[in-house]
């Protein structure tokens, strides 16, 4: 469930001259883990149900079930995994950027980390109590305090991170902790849920203050994931990996094959066993959702090195330079699709058309960003955020001289 990425810089800022199409593929990467992020989190807009590990029993077909299983097969753990693995890649182009300027990284990045944070507490209680802008920004210190690590380092306490956390669900799971203690009791309580979403903006905001609480609980497992994905972006950055696909070849198609076979089982385990709902599924999607998220994003690198790719590139990317202001229209847009502030349809769509919803959402926010960026140097929220970060007001325009 949920997650995004901050505000980056704008491409010509982030790689040196000979580096903006592979930066542009990154862009586009991260543009992909836009939709799929959309799918897994629409459900939590369109049903209070999902929030309470629960199925709504008025769309438990056949055709309802296969849909949530494919997304949970396919995305529910790996879309945030991969968002989060760019974050950290992103930080060490950010350092990198920093030092060819003359300029001072870390107060600026405290200040972004402390603008991410009030975006994130502004998103959870207005729009989506699901946000993660606020465990980002929080994690961010970490990452800016072992800005300095080894490589193997970062490597190894992202592996003891990922193995940590996957021992201490087998744990609980082998002791018999349900997360769902009382099916009857969380069934009524997502009835409430709902209700709550078709209210207005009085009772959608009541709603989203009281599952808070709840939300501490899962970014205990989703914290030190993201954390992890973040220390293996910034390896990868250390190294370069993203910025010459053709001499990483043969990585990428160790990671393909290591991936695929190893992530797909666990997330048939996952999606199995109840998804999150389930901690003996969870410890599997836990271990395993990484590398998927691996073999997807090293599959993506891959194509976009082709004619059909370098074509999809130019469509995709401009939506990834301005992520954050994606993200969040993205809650909005489903507030106004399925809450009370809008057409009120909360547990009246079934899952097969809640997806396509998200389709058509990312598929209007695709050309949105076509047109934005044709004519901005920043998506609108980016440019808030870096007015901030830099404490003056950046050039908007992309016409504008230098």
């Amino acid at each position: 469930m949920k997650n995004p990425s901050i505000e980056n810089p704008p491409v010509e800022n982030q790689a040196p001259p000979g580096t903006l199409a592979r930066i542009a593929d990154v862009d586009a990467l991260r543009a992909v883990a836009l939709l799929l992020i959309l799918v897994v989190n629409i459900a939590f807009f369109a049903s209070g149900y999902p929030f309470h590990l629960v199925v709504d029993p008025a769309h438990d077909s056949w055709g309802d079930q296969a849909v949530r299983w494919l997304v949970e097969l396919l995305f529910t753990m790996k879309a945030y995994l991969l968002f989060a693995f760019l974050f950290g890649y992103s930080f060490t182009l950010q350092i990198d950027s920093a030092a060819r300027r003359g300029v001072d990284f870390v107060p600026r990045f405290r200040r972004r980390l402390a603008g991410l944070f009030v975006l994130g507490i502004l998103h959870a209680v207005l729009l989506f109590q699901g946000d993660i802008l606020t465990t980002y920004a929080s994690l961010g210190l970490i990452l800016l305090a072992m800005r300095r690590v080894a490589v193997g380092t970062a490597l190894r306490v992202a592996v003891l991170l990922t193995g940590g956390i996957g021992f201490v669900l087998a744990l609980a799971a082998t002791g018999g902790t349900q997360l769902v203690a009382d099916p009857a009791t969380a069934l009524a309580a997502a009835q409430r849920s709902t209700e709550a979403l078709q209210g207005g903006i009085g009772s959608l905001i009541a709603e989203h203050v009281r599952q808070l609480p709840a939300m501490f609980g899962t970014l205990l497992v989703q914290g030190p994931l993201a954390l992890s994905a973040f220390l293996f972006g910034y390896a990868a950055g250390r190294r370069r990996l993203l910025t010459d696909v053709a001499a990483n070849r043969l990585l990428l198609r160790r990671v393909q094959q290591l991936g695929y076979p190893i992530g797909l089982a666990g997330a048939v385990i996952f999606a199995s066993g109840g998804g999150t709902a389930n901690l003996t599924g969870l410890t599997a999607g836990v271990l395993t959702a990484p590398l998927l998220a691996a073999a997807y994003a090293a599959t993506l690198l891959q194509f976009f090195q082709t004619d059909q790719g370098r074509r999809a590139v130019a469509v995709l990317a401009p939506a990834g330079r301005m992520s954050l202001s994606n993200y969040l229209g993205q809650s909005l847009l489903c507030v106004l699709v399925f809450t009370g502030v809008g057409l009120g349809l909360a547990g009246a769509v079934a899952p097969p058309v809640v997806v396509l919803i998200a389709v058509a959402i990312y598929g209007v926010q695709l050309a949105a960003s076509a047109v934005w960026m044709a004519r901005f140097r920043y998506g609108p929220v980016e440019w808030l955020l870096r007015a901030w970060t830099e404490q003056r007001w950046p050039r908007l325009r992309a016409a504008d001289p230098t």
